[in-house]
């Protein structure tokens, strides 16, 4: 008890009201400093924070971080004195919720510290406050609504560069990009964030564009993808493009061509790995009615960036509950090639899209049910 009344006193009101702030203590605002120590104390226990048996082990490791008049309140990252948002981790990298765990309670918090803006965002754009609400939402999707199953987690990079190279589908949304970041996010040994790639249309809508760059996607430049391997980072591309995004339903789940090999020509000037991923679920959550070209036109009138021949009209606007399946196929290190020509490049990539399409034709195989 006197141990802990002695670690109470020693903090500033401020460190106080961060940790009364911490175990959501009501009417924290009002009290004074020793109200707070007698209302920390009372939460914490009467057993001592080394003794065991008592409600709490120890005091919660606060962040230090003094870039705010204002204390941080988050927790501080292991073996640190500051939270991820202040200097504990790689938030480039590492998908690491930075108020402990993610949730709607932890919102809060997160928004406050959104709104002090006391840390820095990456190169690219990430924002961890908006990329851990980013990704509390789409865990609904991950875990609930799709129920996706991952296999072969274990063939992605614990550290180090990789292109994570997928089949893509989706039709209205890209949503097999985002449920492959959430099953590295949620299923690896090591959870790493995923850093996409996807098309010009989302960096020119207004909002969407701030969005997708805040939670941690690249814009599909080659300039972007290189900073993004060239710091050890996951890359995650589609090959097929608008092709495969937007297929006609009797061409469901068949790869179509994977461009001109540009994620090879990445591995061999970066020396990442390339990992396929075989993706199935995607394809049915807005089933395609038919493509459009004219359709496409009018899209072009308005994007003219847009590279698309044929706009796919689909059945449902509410995306169907469809299992999923991601089976992550092992790494190919390009570093063992002796040849780095354009033949070369065309061939690996070629093999990339038969290893995938060999993996979907087994998966469907094994499919039991959409559902």
């Amino acid at each position: 008890m006197d141990r802990l009344a002695t670690m109470l006193d020693a903090l500033t009101k401020e460190e106080l009201v961060g940790l009364a702030r911490a175990a959501d203590l009501r009417g924290r605002s009002s009290m004074t400093k020793s109200q707070l120590k007698t209302a920390l104390m009372d939460h914490l226990g009467t057993d001592g924070p080394s003794a065991p048996g008592g409600r709490r082990d120890r005091l919660p490791n606060r962040c230090r971080s003094t870039k705010s008049q204002h204390p941080c309140g988050l927790p501080a990252s292991a073996g640190s004195d500051f939270c991820g948002l202040h200097g504990g981790y790689a938030v480039s990298d590492l998908a690491i919720p930075v108020a402990g765990k993610l949730g709607f309670d932890t919102w809060p918090a997160l928004l406050r510290q959104l709104a002090l803006a006391t840390y820095d965002v990456d190169p690219l754009g990430l924002d961890p406050v908006v990329a851990d609400m980013v990704w509390h939402l789409i865990n609904f999707l991950y875990v609930d609504y799709f129920r996706v199953e991952v296999e072969g987690i274990e063939h992605v990079p614990s550290e180090g560069a990789g292109i994570l190279v997928a089949n893509h589908a989706g039709a209205a949304l890209p949503y097999d990009g985002v449920m492959l970041a959430a099953a590295v996010a949620n299923e690896a040994a090591v959870p790493r964030r995923v850093r996409l790639i996807g098309t010009e249309i989302f960096n020119m809508l207004p909002f969407v564009s701030h969005l997708y760059r805040k939670s941690g996607s690249a814009y599909a430049a080659r300039a972007d993808a290189i900073w993004v391997l060239e710091q050890g980072h996951l890359l995650g591309v589609f090959p097929e493009g608008v092709a495969g995004f937007q297929k006609p339903q009797d061409q469901a789940y068949q790869t179509q061509r994977f461009g001109r090999g540009g994620f090879v020509d990445l591995a061999f000037q970066t020396g990442a790995k390339i990992v396929p991923v075989a993706i199935i679920g995607g394809e049915e959550v807005h089933p395609v009615l038919f493509t459009s070209k004219r359709l496409a036109q009018l899209v072009r009138m308005v994007f003219p960036e847009q590279r698309v021949e044929e706009m796919a009209v689909w059945l449902n606007p509410i995306p169907l509950p469809i299992k999923w399946k991601l089976k992550f196929l092992p790494a190919i290190d390009v570093s063992t090639i002796a040849h780095t020509d354009r033949l070369a490049v065309l061939e690996i990539s070629e093999s990339v899209r038969i290893q995938i399409q060999y993996a979907l034709n087994s998966m469907l195989g094994e499919r039991d049910s959409l559902f």
